[in-house]
């Protein structure tokens, strides 16, 4: 997006994109709250991985009110992969195993527990009919990519992430995508099937958008708006989407920030369902 941006003529000058990883996003949230809260210049990109850590409250404190909500340019739906040579030929096959065995059954995903990889698993295992939730066997990596590693050296049964991190790996062969959680397929994999398709109607779509400090000027935030706006009506953007899987889904301004507002609500009630929060 950044580059889209650029290429736009949106912004003055280049952008220098800053990754700063820790505590899953809430090491660049407190950053952006306690130190950068009036920078005009500064916008954060966020995802459903965000809302969800807020509504953990995971931020230490930290709520959503604490930055200013611009806009979602896009979606990447959740997925379900294994190794190309796994036992698992369909979804179906993995839900029964997880059923045998939950503990046996090892899912890697890159958010940690009771983040959004881990809530896509425990929904869809909730409506397969799984009771005991908390034996599922989750492990915890850093990002999608250390944890495909264990995927593709076969130290790991299945893969929780988003469809992006999957297109390169399928498009090589090196797995088998089980499942979309999406309502329809998604045109970069178009063999792979949804979840839907195959009797558990659970979606998980991990939006992507962006954040901006507080105290920084109406003016300003409503530029980042126009700017964030532009972009995802861009022709630019939506090859790049289609290239990465990413599916339309866009909200601006108030109307992203009341939904992020309903989707932390959503998460916070699933998480005390699920065992997460008291």
């Amino acid at each position: 997006a950044a580059q889209v941006m650029g290429d736009m003529g949106l912004i003055n000058g280049t952008m220098a994109v800053t990754n700063m990883s820790g505590a899953g996003g809430g090491k660049a949230y407190a950053h952006v709250v306690t130190k950068r809260g009036d920078d005009e210049n500064l916008i954060v990109a966020a995802s459903m991985a965000t809302a969800a850590r807020l509504g953990q409250n995971v931020y230490s404190g930290f709520k959503a009110s604490d930055v200013r909500w611009v806009g979602a340019l896009g979606a990447d739906y959740g997925a379900i992969a294994v190794h190309k040579d796994s036992q698992f030929k369909t979804l179906g096959d993995l839900i029964t195993a997880m059923k045998d065995n939950p503990r046996r059954t090892a899912i890697v995903g890159g958010s940690s527990a009771g983040g959004w990889d881990h809530l896509k698993v425990l929904i869809l295992a909730d409506k397969a009919g799984i009771s005991d939730l908390k034996a599922i066997n989750y492990i915890s990596f850093d990002n999608g990519g250390t944890a495909m590693l264990e995927i593709l050296s076969k130290r790991a049964d299945a893969f929780t992430g988003d469809i992006s991190e999957l297109v390169e790996y399928e498009k090589k062969g090196n797995i088998r995508i089980l499942a979309i959680l999406a309502p329809d397929r998604i045109p970069a994999v178009p063999s792979a099937k949804t979840a839907k398709e195959q009797g558990y109607d659970v979606i998980g779509a991990n939006w992507r958008g962006f954040y901006v400090p507080k105290n920084i000027s109406n003016a300003r935030y409503n530029e980042w708006v126009d700017i964030v706006t532009k972009v995802a009506n861009s022709s630019q953007w939506a090859d790049l989407s289609a290239k990465n899987g990413l599916a339309p889904f866009k909200s601006f301004g108030k109307d992203f920030e009341n939904f992020v507002g309903g989707q932390i609500g959503k998460v916070a009630q699933i998480s005390t369902d699920l065992g997460f929060m008291k």
